[in-house]
């Protein structure tokens, strides 16, 4: 060794080491060195493209085709004479996926006056409403009837929800997860004969008003709802969520709002001023 080179001590290389450890740097896999910058400015040729082998669609049991579910829902809710026989033929479907994913106990189909002049529909059942096999139970449940004691409705309204079943993890329902249920919702307005609807959240607005909008550009405005088959037409409301509510106590000004605007077109002489 001569003079010109550095002399390392033990300690020192330790420590060198130890730092290159600590950087992640566990290996020397190469000898020699690669000049990473050159390296870099070779591009390799493009792989071939192989498309990927079409994977089969899994059946679940319980869960038939859309078209299939559709037609056994149609059938079912049509032979329906009245709501307690429609109220059988909801609990008999299994046409619905949340029938075998999200609920624990039962179908969960409506609650209000069989003759009444508003309909309330809102998105589906949640834990509340599935272990006791009615909607809107939970707690926004009790702050919707608060505000329809309020505006001078609870003895006017009819409540049920676009599906029939809770979703798991209280999530939406999807669009093919309402349209099996449309004929039940359906059939239950050609029952009760409401003189309007109150959609209550954006997921009931969209699946009855066929609207893409949020519900904060929906809410307060009056909509035609038409039933699939366009023999049925009536004035719908679209309003905001309680559950949302509850998150956004603001909010409940523009829900109150629409409330006693819809009060006013039933034309009930006790609403409130």
């Amino acid at each position: 060794m001569t003079s010109s080179q550095p002399v390392h001590s033990t300690a020192a290389l330790e420590s060198l080491l130890a730092f290159w450890v600590e950087g992640g740097v566990d290996a020397m896999l190469l000898d020699d060195p690669i000049d990473r910058i050159e390296a870099g400015k070779f591009v390799p040729p493009p792989a071939p493209t192989r498309l990927p082998l079409a994977a089969p669609t899994p059946i679940r049991p319980g869960q038939p085709d859309i078209g299939g579910a559709l037609a056994k829902a149609q059938a079912a809710a049509a032979a329906a004479q009245d709501l307690a026989q429609l109220a059988e033929a909801v609990s008999a479907f299994d046409g619905c996926a949340l029938r075998f994913e999200g609920a624990a106990r039962q179908a969960v189909f409506c609650r209000g006056r069989p003759d009444a002049a508003l309909m309330v529909i809102g998105e589906g059942p949640g834990a509340e409403e599935d272990a006791q096999g009615l909607p809107f139970v939970g707690r926004a449940g009790q702050l919707l009837d608060r505000m329809l004691a309020a505006a001078g409705l609870t003895d006017q309204v009819f409540i049920t929800n676009t599906v029939f079943w809770r979703p798991p993890g209280n999530r939406t329902p999807t669009p093919a997860e309402q349209m099996v249920c449309q004929p039940f919702v359906e059939r239950a307005i050609a029952l009760v004969k409401p003189k309007m609807l109150l959609l209550v959240g954006g997921a009931s607005a969209k699946a009855m008003l066929k609207k893409e909008e949020g519900i904060l550009s929906l809410r307060g405005r009056w909509f035609e709802w038409r039933s699939a088959a366009g023999d049925q037409a009536l004035p719908a409301m679209p309003t905001l969520h309680p559950a949302f509510l509850l998150r956004q106590p603001a909010a409940k000004k523009r829900a109150w709002s629409d409330l006693l605007t819809l009060a006013e077109r039933l034309d009930r002489p006790e609403r409130p001023a």
